[in-house]
């Protein structure tokens, strides 16, 4: 049994203290309190989202490649066969799963990414 609160919702609590600051230190102040808010919801997001994303990542790796193994070792199999010609971006199954990693990673780094939102509003609709 895991204590409350949770890692995720002491998150919260100092991102919403960070939001409610009032900053009267200038420009510099400022944009260290939005530095800091980002860090916090990347972490948070990573926190929510990478678990499920390694495990989608490495289940496409093993089909994709035939092969078991831990989620960096099956990357760099998948980056040698690359690099000696053996897959290519125009092998449909390996455009796939580097589309569908680069969405996930976006999920976490970069939600509000204009170009993300576009290709997630296409693979939506």
């Amino acid at each position: 049994m895991q204590d409350t609160p949770s890692p995720s919702a002491i998150l919260d609590l100092a991102i919403a203290q960070l939001n409610s600051v009032e900053l009267n230190g200038g420009a510099r102040a400022k944009f260290e309190v939005r530095l800091t808010r980002a860090a916090l919801q990347l972490v948070r997001r990573a926190m929510e989202l990478a678990p499920t994303n390694d495990a989608a990542e490495h289940e496409r790796l093993s089909a994709l490649l035939v092969e078991t193994g831990g989620l960096e070792q099956l990357n760099r199999r998948l980056c040698a066969l690359i690099r000696d010609g053996t897959f290519a971006l125009s092998t449909p199954a390996v455009a796939a799963h580097l589309r569908a990693t680069t969405m996930e990673k976006l999920a976490i780094d970069q939600p509000n990414y204009a170009s993300y939102r576009r290709a997630l509003e296409r693979m939506e609709g």
